[in-house]
C-alpha cells in the first residue's frame, strides 16, 4: 500500500487552466486526512478519503463553502512520489490533477534530528 503522509505539491485543471496546490496528507492504515491550500479564491480545504494498494480517492469540502465538495481519485506511482488522476464535481464540471512529494519534508527532518539526538537522550554512546 501506498503510503502519502508528508507535504505534497500540485495542479488541477479547471477549464484548460492549471491551478497550484500545497497539500498535507496524513495516512493512518488506509484511512487518508489532510488539508489543502488552492492558489484560488476558494482557499483551504480539508480532505478525507481511503488509500487502497496504490489508488487514492478523498473528498475535498473547502472551509468558506462546506457544501461545495470535490471527489478526487488518482493512482500513486510505483516509488511512491507522484499522484495523478481525474477530479470531478458533476458531469459539466470535472478534470485532470496531479501531485508530487514536496522536497520541504519536515518530517524526515524531524525524525533524522530524533535519531541523531536519541543515543544523547537515552545515555548510550555511539
Amino acid at each position: 500500500m501506498a503510503e502519502l503522509t508528508g507535504p505534497w505539491l500540485g495542479s488541477y485543471w479547471d477549464r484548460e487552466a492549471p491551478i497550484r496546490f500545497e497539500a498535507t496528507f496524513v495516512q493512518a492504515q488506509n484511512s487518508l486526512i489532510g488539508r489543502i491550500m488552492d492558489d484560488s479564491p476558494l482557499g483551504e480545504a480539508q480532505i478525507q478519503g481511503q488509500v487502497t494498494g496504490r489508488q487514492v480517492t478523498f473528498t475535498k469540502k473547502y472551509f468558506n463553502n462546506p457544501t461545495y465538495t470535490i471527489q478526487y481519485q488518482g493512482t500513486v506511482s510505483e516509488d511512491g512520489d507522484h499522484i495523478h488522476g481525474q477530479w470531478r464535481i458533476d458531469n459539466r464540471h470535472n478534470g485532470a490533477w496531479e501531485a508530487h512529494r514536496s522536497d520541504n519534508d519536515l518530517s524526515k527532518e524531524l525524525n533524522a534530528l530524533l535519531a541523531k539526538s536519541l543515543p544523547e537522550l537515552t545515555g548510550s554512546k555511539t
